[in-house]
């Protein structure tokens, strides 16, 4: 491999990093306020991505510009989400919350495989086939967009977080639950704009690749491992984590697939992902 190649795989591999952060961050938020993991959280984004097909094939709105409607439309289903199927199995065993989501993601997976079939759909954009030169490397320019925008919504996210008094609420109950509820914060309205805002981000990154990735039912899972790595690379419930984790595993997983087999990328995130909890339990940036 060439030093050229190699460095056309980590800038690809940050391309794909900063999405993969943005999904992250959403699965991150989840788990740190209320310590559930929720699979499918993959599914949230492939419907996004079908969303932004059809407005494309049916308004002919170019994709790029779907970002608002699909980051509203995703937050609503996930606070329904949360209060239809979350909130009646949260004083439940773990159990039944783990299966409650798995049970989800068979339901959105599904339900898209008999609308829609197995089929392969994409929304054609100019943006897609266009190339911006970079000192020398070249990139696509719906990957950069993508990985600009995603850079975007994670940064006005953890703004949120970080200066607002809702976000600070957030923050409380993910630290120290038994301390908020100590000072009169309401968790079942954060819950749901918890489940909201991290649904919003899937919808966020579903369409900002929906210009020059397939959309299929079964393309949660592109992102949503990768994403679960991401997250505990970071350390669990650390959303700041999450996008340096991001960044991390996208550079092995392009890099990897450069340097081996495209088949055998997802092996080498995994491999680098369970040496690095190996050594640091918490992930690299674990509370």
């Amino acid at each position: 491999m060439t030093l050229e190649i190699a460095l056309q795989s980590v800038v690809s591999g940050l391309m794909f990093g900063g999405v993969i952060g943005l999904v992250a961050v959403g699965v991150s938020l989840i788990w740190g306020i209320m310590d559930l993991i929720n699979f499918a959280y993959g599914e949230y984004l492939m419907w996004s991505m079908y969303l932004t097909f059809f407005l494309w094939a049916g308004l002919g709105i170019e994709p790029i510009l779907t970002v608002p409607i699909t980051a509203v439309v995703l937050f609503g289903a996930g606070v329904l989400t949360y209060r239809s199927v979350i909130r009646p199995v949260l004083r439940g065993p773990i159990f039944a919350q783990i299966l409650s989501t798995f049970g989800l993601l068979v339901l959105l997976r599904y339900t898209a495989w008999l609308l829609f079939r197995p089929d392969d759909r994409q929304a054609q954009s100019a943006l897609a086939t266009s190339v911006v030169v970079l000192g020398g490397l070249r990139v696509s320019g719906g990957e950069l967009v993508a990985f600009a925008g995603s850079l975007v919504a994670t940064t006005a996210l953890f703004a949120f977080l970080a200066y607002t008094k809702t976000g600070k609420a957030l923050r409380a109950l993910a630290q120290d639950r038994e301390a908020a509820l100590a000072l009169g914060i309401e968790p079942d309205r954060l819950y749901a704009l918890a489940w909201g805002l991290s649904t919003a981000a899937a919808g966020v990154a579903g369409a900002l690749v929906s210009s020059f990735m397939y959309v299929n039912p079964l393309v949660g899972d592109v992102f949503l491992l990768p994403a679960f790595a991401a997250v505990a690379l970071g350390g669990f419930g650390n959303v700041y984590g999450a996008v340096a984790g991001g960044l991390v595993i996208g550079v092995v997983n392009v890099t990897g697939g450069t340097l081996t087999m495209p088949k055998v990328k997802l092996a080498l995130v995994y491999l680098v992902f369970v040496g690095v909890l190996f050594m640091r339990p918490k992930g690299l940036w674990g509370r």
